[in-house]
């Protein structure tokens, strides 16, 4: 018996390793895909206030396979190809005027997944993104009104791979494929993760990593910065499956906000940090049926209120408010890694030359590009995308609207 559909309209979009990760050959291969697919989602909503959602699964060879590791190894190269499909969706957007992130719009997250030779074990019973074989990612319980592939010989094995294990387990819901026609055949890199000369380069795992922000009406952006977060954290294996794995998100305090402009359609901080827990729930957990556990404490002083959510046995999410630009990086001397967006970079120094002061270690910094607006001038407006990535525009928007 076939499981009920969304409630929402949703859509699984498989994508086949393009010519290159960077910008221009992704737009060239992917644009039409994007476009397709978000048009008929837009469509799909028929003017309601829902908001649909879109899976986009990018394959990249062996990145699944034991060369990939520690994930740290591949992190530089996979935030670049996080950031050109970022890019690429949200100029697809601006350019067919469809709203994402907001009611009446569309909720567009990126995961990666490799190929079926090099498939990741799920053994341990630890399954979470955004990195998703594909057996998790059919068996996780999620439902998808259509399936969409690229119809070429790259994009039907990826979309045949998909099928096969779905028949395979006998998953109880219908597969409605959808194949996007017109799609040239491309030759896709054989191994393009890693740099030359980048092999020589010595890289731990990490199992407590965290990253800080405002993350008010999150937006393209946050998505980056928080799927960039996701990926700096070492993913389970059977010789580690005991060892917890703790992602930590400051999310700044209200007090802190008060002199943003339109303040007062900034998002409340239990709002920013809902959010942004949907949305990381989102891409990384693929247990199918899987309730978090919540606490909540508070307690006076810096730091001290924060919300902890144990989302699968080893994979602990924990939300605190931040009062200062340091936040727990030194507070928690456990923590390894920090993320920063490279228009930050700085602060990065900034928490190692304190945690120095107090004899700890260093964290590792990962930055992240940020969305290459100015890339896209052929495709749109550049103006117009960097509208919606602006969470100061997008309170202006919502004001205008609360004025109607």
């Amino acid at each position: 018996m076939a499981s009920d559909p969304p409630t929402s309209p949703a859509a699984l979009l498989l994508l086949p390793p393009p010519t290159s990760f960077t910008f221009r050959p992704v737009k060239d291969v992917f644009e039409k895909p994007l476009a397709e697919v978000l048009v008929n989602l837009a469509k799909a909503l028929n003017g309601s206030s829902s908001i649909a959602t879109l899976d986009i699964v990018l394959q990249i060879p062996d990145l699944l396979s034991s060369s990939a590791r520690p994930q740290a190894k591949v992190f530089a190269s996979l935030q670049h190809y996080l950031t050109s499909i970022y890019t690429l969706t949200g100029a697809v957007a601006a350019a067919h005027n469809i709203e994402l992130d907001s009611p009446g719009g569309i909720d567009a997250r990126i995961l990666f997944t490799g190929d079926s030779s090099s498939s990741a074990s799920t053994a341990c019973g630890l399954r979470f993104g955004p990195i998703v074989d594909l057996q998790s990612l059919v068996t996780s319980g999620r439902r998808w009104n259509h399936v969409y592939y690229l119809n070429n010989e790259a994009g039907g094995r990826l979309f045949q791979e998909f099928f096969r294990i779905h028949e395979a387990q006998n998953v109880h819901a219908v597969i409605n494929e959808q194949a996007i026609s017109n799609i040239s055949n491309w030759t896709a890199p054989v191994s393009p993760l890693l740099p030359e000369g980048h092999e020589s380069v010595s890289f731990q795992p990490h199992y407590s990593v965290i990253v800080g922000g405002t993350f008010d009406h999150l937006h393209l952006g946050h998505k980056l910065l928080l799927t960039a977060l996701a990926l700096t954290l070492e993913p389970p294996s059977e010789a580690d499956q005991g060892q917890e794995r703790l992602l930590t998100v400051g999310v700044t305090g209200d007090a802190l906000l008060k002199n943003k402009k339109y303040a007062e359609f900034l998002e409340s901080w239990d709002a920013r940090f809902q959010s942004t827990a949907a949305f990381l729930r989102a891409i990384m957990d693929f247990s199918p049926g899987n309730a978090p556990r919540t606490e909540r404490t508070t307690a006076p002083g810096p730091n001290g209120n924060f919300v902890v959510m144990k989302i699968q046995p080893n994979l602990i999410f924990k939300f605190v408010e931040i009062w200062d630009p340091y936040g727990p990086t030194i507070t928690e001397e456990s923590l390894t890694a920090l993320v920063v967006s490279k228009e930050t970079a700085s602060g990065g120094a900034a928490v190692n030359d304190e945690r120095a002061k107090k004899g700890w270690k260093s964290l590792a910094i990962f930055e992240v590009d940020v969305l290459q607006t100015g890339e896209v001038t052929d495709v749109m407006d550049a103006n117009n995308f960097e509208l919606k990535i602006s969470s100061t525009d997008i309170r202006r928007r919502r004001m205008n609207l609360a004025k109607v």
